[in-house]
């Protein structure tokens, strides 16, 4: 049996593709997780914008700098933008400098975390307990004193400011 150029190119990619195949984004054992709040696709289309609807419920990523939520400094408190579930203090928020919405730690019940496999990493996702909404990642670059940098995509929040 001979084996030509064009098997062995092709054979090679066969390998790389089916090796690549356990580090490709997904969630599909995930995606079928129960939240306490749950909506259909449709209705979640239509509460949320198309942007926040990437980043809940697709887990996409909003561009670097383009949150206001980035530069908030008010006292209040940061809100799943899918149920309104409180997620963050304002008084755990700091600038990473990376353009997006920091913290170094949750409020209690607010969120849980999960891997997340990309190409060719795995991270840690950030979920809303509520209601399953991707938004962001956590990673173990922050300040004191957690050490935790929880890097949030704006359009996954809301910002209610505290009265008073």
């Amino acid at each position: 049996m001979t084996i030509t150029r064009r098997t062995l190119i092709g054979g090679a990619g066969a390998t790389i593709i089916a090796g690549t195949a356990a580090f490709l984004p997904g969630r599909s054992s995930e995606a079928k997780a129960r939240f306490p709040y749950q909506l259909s696709d449709a209705e979640w289309r239509r509460r949320l914008s198309p942007a926040a609807y990437k980043v809940l419920r697709h887990g996409d990523t909003e561009r670097a700098g383009s949150s206001p939520l980035d530069r908030e400094k008010r006292p209040g408190t940061f809100v799943c933008a899918g149920c309104g579930n409180p997620v963050y203090s304002s008084k755990d928020k700091y600038d990473s400098g990376t353009g997006w919405p920091s913290f170094v730690r949750p409020l209690p019940r607010g969120i849980a975390t999960r891997p997340d496999r990309g190409w060719f990493s795995v991270q840690t996702e950030v979920i809303c307990r509520r209601c399953g909404g991707h938004l962001g990642h956590v990673f173990d670059d922050g300040p004191p004193p957690t050490g935790k940098r929880f890097c949030m995509n704006g359009v996954a929040m809301r910002f209610v400011p505290l009265r008073g």
